[in-house]
């Protein structure tokens, strides 16, 4: 018994005859008989008495007619749940987003998930990068925006390019707009552990081109960073996108760093375990949408 048999069965019935059916199915009033003597066949019993006027259904006819109603309906309910499920997405969607990334997206990104996507609970873990990428390759996240050069972003989405900048204390030096990677050892800096991103782009860069820095504290909290930026106690080696909100009123200041520009690349990550759930799907394409209007408002910016 198949699916096509039980609709065809059912079309035939509720047409009153085979040439009606044949017309409403868009199928061969041959085919239909056939059909219906194999869901005979199958039975071992008759369904159908054909008539010169049409057919009508025995009691072993009226009984299959019952049931596969009731089973084609079903069926057209998991259709259309499925569809919609798709079309509206929901369930619970975990994300981790680095600290200075989150300082942007993240009040966006809750914005655009409440509008277009009511469904689906999103759970959103923030923290420096190092803890974040084991957590990632754990399992823990479906989803993960994450920092990477630009030759190992790989199968995931870039979503913006960023450049370093020294962050400075408002009314201390430097006064110009830019300043060369070769002086930066004049500054005490405060930094992220060297597991962290930000540590390991700088780093990068600095031993490649022979140059010193002078780290004299190390912490693993962006705020706390910030913070002693803001109070006059360091500088830092941070992108615009972190410190957006304090660089805005005026609470601490962003040197672009020159000869040579050190840069990373944003990205978003899926765990191949849930990249074809329709929720993460839906996210998956909404974040870099989401990017695209915080890069074209100026608030999170790339590399020109």
């Amino acid at each position: 018994m198949e699916i096509r048999q039980l609709k065809y069965f059912v079309g035939v019935v509720e047409a009153g005859s085979f040439t009606k059916a044949a017309s409403l199915l868009h199928v061969a009033q041959s085919a239909l008989s056939l059909h219906v003597r194999q869901l005979e066949a199958g039975f071992g019993t008759q369904l159908l008495i054909r008539e010169r006027t049409g057919v009508r259904v025995t009691d072993a006819g009226q009984t299959l007619l019952n049931r596969a109603r009731v089973i084609l309906k079903e069926i057209q309910l998991t259709e259309a749940e499925l569809t919609s499920k798709k079309a509206s997405p929901a369930g619970e969607v975990t994300i981790g987003i680095p600290s200075g990334a989150a300082r942007v997206i993240s009040g966006p990104l809750i914005e655009a998930v409440r509008n277009e996507f009511p469904r689906v609970s999103l759970k959103m873990t923030e923290g420096m990068t190092g803890p974040l990428e084991e957590w990632m390759s754990a399992g823990r996240f479906s989803l993960a925006i994450l920092y990477r050069t630009e030759e190992s972003i790989g199968q995931m989405t870039a979503l913006a390019c960023e450049e370093f900048c020294l962050v400075a204390p408002r009314g201390e030096p430097p006064f110009e707009d830019s300043i060369r990677l070769s002086d930066l050892h004049t500054f005490p800096l405060a930094v992220p552990m060297r597991n962290n991103n930000v540590r390991r782009s700088v780093a990068d860069v600095v031993t490649q081109h022979g140059c010193v820095l002078d780290v004299r504290f190390e912490v693993d909290s962006l705020s706390t960073i910030i913070s002693m930026v803001m109070e006059g106690k360091a500088y830092s080696i941070l992108t615009p996108a972190a410190i957006h909100k304090e660089a805005s009123q005026g609470l601490v200041r962003a040197i672009k760093i020159v000869d040579p520009v050190i840069t990373r690349s944003v990205v978003l990550a899926v765990n191949p375990r849930d990249e074809h759930t329709p929720a993460i799907v839906a996210l998956r394409n909404l974040i870099p949408n989401v990017a695209n209007t915080l890069i074209e408002r100026g608030i999170w910016l790339p590399v020109r």
